[in-house]
């Protein structure tokens, strides 16, 4: 069996799960964020060093000014809240997106959070907010600009070395749930190998046991990244 060191996961379909019950999209999206605290466990337990999950991208500010404003709330109640957590269990804590367009007081609890668990070793946590993979690779370049790197010195590597899980292993395995086939600009640069694997559950209703379905196709698989 292959160890899955990277796991990378789009949290696809708390508004429809919620609309099926007549409920808000609000209580979708609370319970989408239970269920990403249970799967972080579950991936800790099985030995996953880095989980990445697509909490809210470029395009979902076109949601409602409500419904951005919750998803927002949640996410900084969510790092202030669960902080002594993620201290508990040794797990280091990073958000990966643009920050232009985040508030003051959510900034701020970012910066807590990524400061007071960079130096835990159990694994490690990417949340992805206000993130695209164009923009991702966009600002990498800017990066590389800035640094007045020569040309003949930019590879993939340079890139790689750039964008915002620098230092991570490139996802083995990412999932989306919710019976949509596409990556929606998830880890555009890093998944170019990954395998894929999607599910028609909603986000909330995945279970201890899809995740292990996952692992058991991805172990079934032989990944020759061009080679064969």
């Amino acid at each position: 069996m292959t160890k899955i060191k990277h796991l990378g996961i789009i949290m696809d379909g708390n508004r429809r799960w919620a609309k099926k019950r007549g409920l808000p999209p609000m209580a979708g999206h609370q319970k989408g964020y239970d269920k990403m605290k249970q799967v972080g466990d579950w991936c800790l337990a099985r030995g996953i060093d880095f989980l990445t999950v697509y909490a809210f991208s470029t395009e979902n500010w076109q949601r409602s000014k409500k419904e951005v404003d919750y998803l927002m709330k949640l996410l900084e109640r969510g790092l202030t809240k669960e902080l002594p957590q993620f201290m508990k269990k040794n797990i280091r804590l990073k958000i990966i997106g643009s920050r232009d367009k985040l508030s003051v007081s959510l900034k701020r609890a970012i910066k807590t959070a990524e400061d007071k668990t960079k130096n835990n070793t159990a694994g490690t946590l990417n949340i992805a907010v206000n993130y695209g993979g164009r923009l991702e690779v966009v600002e990498a370049v800017k990066k590389i600009v800035r640094r007045k790197i020569p040309i003949n010195q930019i590879s993939e590597q340079t890139i790689s070395d750039y964008v915002w899980t620098a230092g991570e292993p490139d996802p083995d395995l990412i999932i989306r749930t919710s019976g949509e086939y596409r990556l929606s600009g998830f880890l555009t640069w890093q998944g170019v190998y990954s395998e894929l694997y999607f599910t028609k559950k909603f986000w909330p209703d995945f279970s201890e046991r899809d995740l292990d379905e996952a692992i058991l196709e991805f172990n079934r698989r032989t990944r020759r990244f061009g080679a064969g």
